[in-house]
């Protein structure tokens, strides 16, 4: 058996391990720690089959923003896990059991793994999409490419979700009660703690350069608004756990983290909106520069990604700042 597959087999075995630990655990916080390892260990997975950009994204959301507001979440309410009744525990195991067997059943239709006969591999549009979007889009990364030319459409309606579920959670959120001051403080323990506050400092403005690289690198190698949106959330989080909520809010205004929210989406919708302006279609870049279309697909793609870039980043902190300033009634 060959390595590659020895390690994926691994890896797959410590997801299926991982996954069954987290079922049987009534510690919340020791969960929400080996959800945060479930998917460090799918993104090494999509690292070994050449899926960069995903693995760049699992790890970002997956492993990180969702680990920490996970935890702001359990600190306003509670870290474990209340007791199942038993009468529900057979009709949860039943329903478990079947849609196991279900996905299993349906794996049967997927074809072999690492084959290179696969319907993805043979469909005229993968070549489209792998040799012909060099000269037609002109961006070394096809992912790029796929997500921000051919499919724009696509994206603009991921950002209006992403958009639409923050405003949803900001309105969920201001029906809970507000903390006090002092109660906000005691919830905020890494405040206490000199070495996170020193190597945090030292941290930040790595996670902003390195967020300000994938954010504008994302044409020629893995990365991009999405991404980079994430890493910039994470870094403010990270500046509100370790300094307090007062000093993350000076930092990043709640006025002004509220109108960057529409701003990346109105910037996104904005840039197809000139292109027609420009007698082209809806996201046509090539608009942009008719004597050079090649160029005019390069800065639309850098437009509409740090548009998502935008309301991916003020989304997440908006939201955090929201949820850790709130109190749950016990």
């Amino acid at each position: 058996m060959a390595t590659f597959e020895l390690i994926n087999i691994a890896l797959l075995g410590i997801l299926v391990a991982t996954a069954i630990v987290i079922t049987r655990m009534r510690a919340l916080y020791g969960a929400v720690m080996l959800a945060a390892l479930f998917s460090l260990v799918s993104a090494s997975m999509f690292v070994l089959l050449d899926a960069v950009d995903v693995a760049f994204t699992e790890a970002a959301v997956g492993a990180g923003i969702s680990t920490v507001l996970f935890l702001t979440t359990l600190a306003i309410t509670r870290s474990r896990e209340a007791q199942t009744p038993r009468r529900r525990v057979l009709p949860a195991s039943l329903g478990a059991l079947f849609t196991g067997g279900m996905l299993l059943y349906a794996s049967q239709d997927l074809p072999g793994f690492g084959t290179a006969d696969s319907p993805v591999q043979e469909h005229p549009i993968t070549h489209t999409y792998l040799e012909e979007s060099q000269h037609e889009i002109g961006v070394p990364n096809t992912v790029t490419s796929v997500l921000a030319s051919y499919r724009g459409f696509d994206t603009l309606g991921e950002l209006a979700v992403i958009f639409t579920a923050g405003v949803a959670v900001l309105l969920i959120l201001t029906y809970l009660p507000r903390q006090s001051e002092e109660a906000e403080r005691a919830a905020l323990l890494l405040t206490d703690y000199p070495v996170l506050r020193v190597v945090s400092t030292i941290l930040m403005p790595f996670i902003l350069v390195f967020a300000f690289y994938v954010q504008f690198h994302g044409d020629y190698g893995p990365g991009g608004g999405f991404q980079a949106g994430v890493i910039v959330a994470a870094g403010f989080v990270l500046y509100g756990l370790v300094f307090g909520l007062d000093s993350g809010r000076r930092v990043m205004p709640r006025r002004v983290l509220l109108a960057l929210v529409p701003l990346g989406l109105l910037l996104y919708a904005g840039v197809g909106v000139v292109n027609m302006l420009l007698g082209g279609s809806f996201l046509e870049y090539g608009t942009l520069n008719l004597h050079h279309p090649e160029e005019g697909q390069h800065i639309g793609i850098l437009l509409i990604e740090l548009g998502v870039g935008v309301t991916v980043a003020a989304v997440l902190t908006v939201v955090f700042f929201a949820f850790a300033g709130r109190r749950v009634p016990r």
